[in-house]
């Protein structure tokens, strides 16, 4: 079985740090790989810190405790535990309860025999008011119209990646909801799924989100929109915009040539005249962002260590004994032979 990191944010949920860890530990006693349960605190201002490590004495080391300065949200929070996180398996879920750590051994089983790289939590029957479940179905089907990538509930804290394929992918902002989006930006959309896994009321604290939440998933889909097609060539979402408004513009200006000439009519004062004018210096402003954003996308890509491309780890245990086990071959013999041969 392989290795198993559980990432756990936690802002201002005191009261649920003995119950989850406890739950976590009852639902993982058959799990036969080893295992780790990642707490990132988010600069809580309650005694969360505290009863973190009083739970780390009481139940081991295995219970990782990661403090961050100060309140970053829940993305960060989320990016800190997945890049300490050890296994060869990562999963996440939230720390008030509502998840149920009895899924994560179920959910493991099942993307393996799926053979997927994520497998997303699916609250069917969610535990939650009445108009948050609505706003949450209409903006988990806009997601899914706008990305590609068909799932019911994006919102779900609830997921188990590949560790492999999850660490390729940096969260910042609030983009922690598009995470399958993110992934499918590294891997197929095919190999992400989704299971129906409880969702239970909330015990202690309240709620860190409002139905203000609705209007930032809006903004942040355009921002994954953009990023997923045109990350690699923003010079072609720039230039179709750009190219559109100049054809509309040329076809007005030709067709006020042909009135001012072949009609003799006066186009000096029409407002078509400087829509047409308008147009034109947008379009060029357009293109020219394109060409600066193409250079500049061509300058990230060679500083930095960011690839275009993404490649899927699969090696055998034969190939991993070649590689570091290297067996001499005939021609390797006859390599060495020949050499001794030219000393002598």
């Amino acid at each position: 079985m392989k290795s198993l990191s559980i990432v756990v944010p936690m802002y201002k949920e005191e009261d649920s740090v003995f119950p989850l860890v406890e739950r976590v530990h009852e639902s993982l006693i058959n799990y036969d790989g080893k295992w780790e349960l990642v707490c990132v605190d988010d600069g809580s201002p309650d005694g969360t810190v505290a009863r973190l490590k009083q739970a780390q004495d009481k139940w081991g080391d295995h219970l990782r405790v990661v403090e961050l300065q100060r309140n970053f949200g829940q993305t960060a929070a989320m990016q800190a535990g997945i890049d300490a996180a050890r296994g060869e398996i990562i999963a996440t879920m939230d720390g008030d309860l509502q998840n149920d750590p009895a899924d994560i051994q179920r959910m493991i089983t099942e993307m393996e025999e799926r053979d997927l790289d994520m497998l997303q939590g699916w609250r069917k029957k969610r535990e939650d008011e009445s108009t948050r479940k609505f706003f949450s179905r209409q903006a988990n089907k806009m997601i899914a119209k706008v990305t590609g990538v068909k799932l019911h509930d994006y919102g779900c804290s609830l997921k188990v990646y590949r560790a492999s394929v999850i660490k390729q992918i940096r969260l910042f902002g609030e983009m922690h909801r598009f995470i399958p989006v993110w992934v499918a930006s590294v891997t197929k959309p095919e190999r992400i799924g989704e299971t129906v896994v409880d969702h239970h009321a909330r015990q202690f604290g309240e709620s860190k989100y409002g139905l203000s939440r609705t209007f930032r998933v809006i903004l942040d889909l355009l921002v994954v929109f953009f990023f997923l097609r045109f990350k690699a060539r923003p010079g072609h979402f720039f230039g179709y915009l750009g190219l559109g408004m100049g054809v509309m513009g040329s076809l007005i200006m030709t067709w006020l040539i042909v009135v001012k000439i072949f009609l003799g009519e006066d186009i000096g004062s029409r407002p078509l005249f400087m829509v047409g004018i308008f147009l034109l210096v947008v379009s060029l402003q357009f293109i020219t962002t394109g060409v600066l954003a193409e250079m500049m996308s061509r300058i990230f890509f060679e500083t930095s260590n960011t690839r275009g491309y993404s490649l899927r780890e699969h090696v055998s245990d034969e190939e991993e004994g070649q590689w570091f086990n290297p067996q001499p071959t005939v021609m390797d013999e006859i390599v060495e032979h020949d050499a001794d041969t030219a000393k002598q």
